[in-house]
């Protein structure tokens, strides 16, 4: 169990991703962001991420797998994980939507997808994600 001071357990490798949702009988959660210059982002991270309601339901539910594509020269990311989250984005995200949120299932098929909604608590989110998951 996360303690009170620990994030979620992220994932950047699609592949890795998917094989511990089908060991596990979960579902991947994979989350678009622009971590350093996007504002609905951040704040999706920090009153739904981050929170531990969010926290204990991805553990028990989620692979949860980020694609970020920070803009600030000290935050860039190696080519191969720019090339991979870049494949991710053709496929899941060709709108090129920020911050994008999808769940995928064991096939790789896209089964619900949402963004940041200032008015929803963890709760709220959670409840939604209950109508979406299998």
């Amino acid at each position: 169990m996360l303690s009170l001071s620990s994030g979620p357990d992220w994932h950047y490798d699609y592949d890795e991703a998917q094989k511990l949702a089908s060991d596990e009988h979960k579902t991947v959660l994979l989350v678009f962001s622009g971590s350093d210059w996007c504002k609905p982002c951040i704040q999706l991270h920090q009153e739904l991420f981050d929170k531990q309601e969010f926290i204990d339901y991805a553990n028990e539910h989620l692979i949860l797998l980020k694609a970020d594509f920070p803009y600030k020269k000290k935050n860039q990311l190696s080519k191969e994980q720019t090339a991979h989250n870049e494949a991710l984005a053709e496929k899941y995200n060709p709108n090129g939507e920020f911050p994008l949120a999808i769940f995928i299932d064991s096939q790789g098929k896209a089964i619900g997808s949402f963004g940041f909604d200032k008015t929803k608590a963890p709760a709220d989110y959670i409840q939604s994600f209950n109508k979406i998951l299998p």
